[in-house]
This record gives structure tokens, sequence and C-alpha cells, in this order.
């Protein structure tokens, strides 16, 4: 961290001392108006933090410590389109995405609101064209089904998003994710699937991810075996690529390739062409509303006092639990089945973001940067893992998330959900006293366990796209508190260059590289069964 933060975080260290032997019902005794003071909305969105371990005082040095570590100054150097990405040297414009016409960021000295206008009109126009049947297959089918091919940033928001909109939907079109390299994965999408009437959409920043054009290339032989023609191509396929002239090469045709921008990171992409699979889903009218609620949480995030920011506040309690009440995980459990897919989502945005061990003058971190982001959905996960946290020896902090309607329309189903989402936040900070026999004290319950509960009335396009943003300026803020940089991964790379090695020896039917002996043992074996 930065020398000047020093004092301030020997301060938290203090309150964390002096709250360790505080019960959170004490706490709500001693401030009467914490629920009131706790809770802060906008965008749609309420976040209610009343039941994390802090109070008054410690809430103050929090945004003391965020204040010192110049957040207000970082947000608008990202707003702005300075270069934040240090180590690629790149700015990093998400917000842009979704900031409108009237956006004002710049890249270079050059406006993007245009450009990025323009590929929104060119996405509308394609979508439409899909929907609507003018767009149809090779040989004259119209288009039932698309097949979004890509990973990690180019799956997880698009495939959370579709999902959690999917009462949004209106039947014209099928959207599948095809993201893992496991052959059984691209036999289980494509099989039930007539290539006549399959569109596919390759989405790779680079275009060289090796997991995507694997896919992509088994896709295009799928859809030679009936369709051989090379110009059948251009009818069932589409790309989103930052490298337009390597998928021209791959065989699309030009005018099939949508742009994606080095100052958009992968993990950060939804809100760009990378979101086809969404407008494909809800219409293009619905993915205007996905970007606008984005907007309106970012307008929140740049104009409000850090005391009443969302964002800010997530990041802070976040923070509170991981660098000074020693949590070493953080559990999100939404209660809506549509949001099955956040925990997956949130594990790439904050563990690839902040998942650093350096700080950005490159000396080693001395304290603890992102926790493992992990999670469920409710209710499955009471009768899963939250006897750990009811009852375990860890400190493991959950953010519930909550829409309070439902358009399924079954009352009875929602009471029932509602109702066990807030009885586990009550539960985990309540407890349960029981007498001090031997079964008292398997039952006993202590309690004090923290949670945050961030709500919304309905899981719309925009609440949704609040949602995700409000996640993303959390991730930043920590990462600004840390002082790390949150937009590279180069710990991704590692990996994939071993890979390729293996996969040449492997090609060759050969074990002659400079691997360890378990390694090298575990090829042989492979190598045997493949008789090679």
């Amino acid at each position: 961290m930065h020398a000047a933060l020093r004092p301030l975080w020997t301060e938290l260290e203090d309150q964390a001392r002096r709250l360790a032997a505080r019960r959170l019902l004490e706490l709500f005794d001693a401030e009467p108006d914490r629920a009131r003071r706790m809770r802060v909305t906008a965008a749609g969105l309420t976040l209610d933090f009343s039941k994390q371990r802090l109070d008054a005082t410690t809430l103050a040095q929090l945004l003391r410590l965020a204040e010192g570590a110049g957040l207000a100054e970082a947000i608008t150097a990202m707003f702005a389109g300075e270069v934040i990405n240090h180590t690629e040297g790149r700015a990093v414009l998400h917000t842009a995405l979704r900031a409108g016409a009237s956006g004002r960021a710049r890249v270079d000295g050059q406006a993007v609101a245009v450009e990025i206008e323009n590929v929104l009109a060119r996405m509308a126009t394609l979508v439409a064209d899909v929907r609507e049947g003018r767009w149809t297959g090779h040989s004259g089918a119209r288009i039932t089904d698309i097949v979004n091919i890509g990973i990690g940033g180019s799956h997880l928001g698009p495939q959370l998003a579709c999902d959690a909109l999917r009462h949004r939907n209106d039947g014209a079109l099928r959207v599948h994710f095809l993201a893992n390299v496991d052959g059984g994965e691209f036999e289980r999408v494509v099989r039930p699937l007539d290539s006549a009437s399959t569109l596919f959409l390759i989405t790779s920043k680079s275009f060289t991810t090796v997991e995507t054009r694997l896919n992509a290339t088994s896709a295009r032989h799928w859809l030679a075996a009936r369709f051989p023609a090379p110009e059948a191509i251009a009818r069932h396929f589409v790309a989103v690529s930052a490298a337009p002239a390597k998928a021209v090469e791959f065989g699309m045709a030009a005018e099939n390739v949508y742009p994606l921008w080095d100052w958009v990171g992968g993990r950060y992409s939804l809100w760009s062409a990378v979101g086809l699979p969404i407008a494909f889903a809800i219409g293009m009218s619905g993915f205007r509303e996905f970007l606008d609620g984005a907007r309106d949480l970012d307008r929140h995030f740049v104009e409000t006092p850090f005391a009443a920011n969302l964002p800010v506040l997530l990041a802070l309690t976040g923070l509170w639990n991981n660098n000074f009440l020693g949590a070493e995980t953080g559990a999100v459990v939404p209660y809506d089945d549509r949001l099955r897919y956040l925990p997956d989502y949130l594990q790439q945005l904050e563990m690839e973001s902040n998942g650093k061990r350096v700080d950005n003058q490159g000396a080693a971190l001395g304290h603890a940067s992102a926790p493992v982001t992990w999670g469920g959905l409710g209710t499955n996960a009471q009768h899963a893992f939250f006897q750990l946290l009811h009852q375990g020896t860890r400190h493991i902090p959950v953010d519930f998330i909550l829409a309070l309607s439902h358009p399924a329309g079954l009352r009875e189903h929602h009471d029932m959900l509602v109702a066990n989402c807030l009885a586990q936040a009550e539960g985990l900070m309540r407890g349960r006293a029981t007498g001090d026999d031997l079964l008292g004290r398997h039952r006993a319950i202590p309690g004090d366990r923290p949670s945050s509960l961030i709500t919304m009335e309905a899981l719309t396009p925009a609440t949704l796209g609040a949602l995700i943003a409000l996640y993303e300026h959390k991730t930043y803020v920590q990462s600004v508190i840390w002082n790390i940089n949150a937009f590279d991964q180069w710990g991704v790379e590692l990996g994939k260059v071993l890979a390729g090695s293996l996969l040449d020896e492997i090609t060759a039917g050969r074990a002659d590289g400079d691997h360890d002996a378990s390694t090298a043992a575990a090829l042989a074996d492979y190598l045997a069964v493949r008789g090679l």
C-alpha cells in the first residue's frame, strides 16, 4: 500500500481488535439508527450492510482510507480514458460502452462515443435481421439457434445475462454457449441442433485463444459436413474480435466481423458486441436497457460522496472483512434461479482482476489482495455449504442478493424464497443459544457471522446492468486501495504457454520435453493410452 496509508491501516487494525468482542446485535442496540444509516439505494438497487461487523467509527475510518488512497482521482482517471492498465499500456473504458452518444471519453485524444454508437447500430441491424427472418442460413432456412463460442470474458457475462433475462426472451431464438475445449461439451451443445438453422458467434479478443479456435474449427467442420460450399460460412458465422484480419483469415466474411477495442478488457466486455448473445435473446431494445442500467450506476459511482456510494461501501466492507477480520473467502448467494451464474461470473471478475501479489510499483504486497470468491444458489446452498457458514470455524462473509418480485407469478414459491433469504441472513447474525450439555454444544450456533443484502424490486435488464456494474466498480475500488492493477492477468498466460508445449509433444507422439517427473509420467500414460 502507499506509505501514507500505513497510519490509517494501523488504526483500522486497532478497530478490528476493539470490535472483536462486540456482538452484532449489540451494535444494533448501540446505534438505533444503524439499519437506516447502513442502507443505501441507487440505480434500482438497495445495499443493506448493517449486519457487517463495523460501527460508525470504523466506517468513517474506512472512508478516510479510500480518500487517502486517492480513490476520487482514480475514478476520474478511469472515466477520462487515462492509461491506468500500466503493464499493458492501455486505457480502461468499458464504462464508455454504456455512456451513450453523449459520452465524453477519449482515447489518445480521440472521442470514442461515435465509434461505439456505430457498432451498436450494426448490432441492431444484425439482431433485427436474424430475429425477423431476413438473415437466413445457406439453404434459406430461418435461424432458430445461436451458439456463442468463447471462453472467460467472452462467455461468462453473456451467459449470465441471457439466463438472468430469460423471461424477456420471446422464443424467437434459442441461445447456447460453448466454452470448454472438452469434446463432450461440443457434442452436447451441437448434437440437438440443425446446421441449416444455426448461427455461430465466435468471440475472441485476440482470435488466437486456443479453446475458442478449436471449438470454432470443429463448428466449421460440422457445418461443412452438410454445406461444403465455402460461401456457407458467411451465412452461419459471425465474429467479435479485436483482430478482424485473423477472423477473416479463418474464413469469416469481413462484414460479419464486429470490433472489440484494446481498451476493453475481456471480463469487462459484455457491454460491447460481445453482448450480441444478450441482444439476440432479448432484442436490441432490451440490450439498450441493460446498458442504461449500468450507466445509471456509473453516474452514481462518479457523482455520489463515498459515504453514500454503493460500490465504495460494498468494496470497503469486503476489504474490512478480508484485510482486518481475517476472511480468506467471500460467498455470493443469489436467491433467484435467474442469477445462478452470478457466482461464476464474479469469480473471474474479482479473482482475475485482483488476484495479484505485487503492487503497481512491483513491490511484494504486505497485505492480502483478493479473497476467494465462491457461492451458490439459494435455497439449494442451504442444503450444501450453509452448515459451514453457521457452525464452521472460518470467518466467511456473505452477499445475499434478492429480487422482491418475480415474473413467474408463483406467489407461494416467492414468499418462501424471500423468507429463506432473510432468515439465513438473520440466523447467521443471531445464532442460537442452547444448553451446555453434550447435545446442546452440538446444536449451538454462535452467530455473529456478517452479511450484506442487495435487493431490487424486480430483476430487469436495467437492474441486472446496474448489479454487474456495481461489482465491477467494487473490484476497482479495492484495487486502488490495495495499489494493484486490476486490469491485467499475467497469471493466465503461464498455463497457456505450458499447454502449448505439451500439446506439441502429444501431437508429435513423444514425451521429450523438460518436465518434472510427475508431469512426465502423466504425459507418458496419456501417450500410451493413445497408442503413441
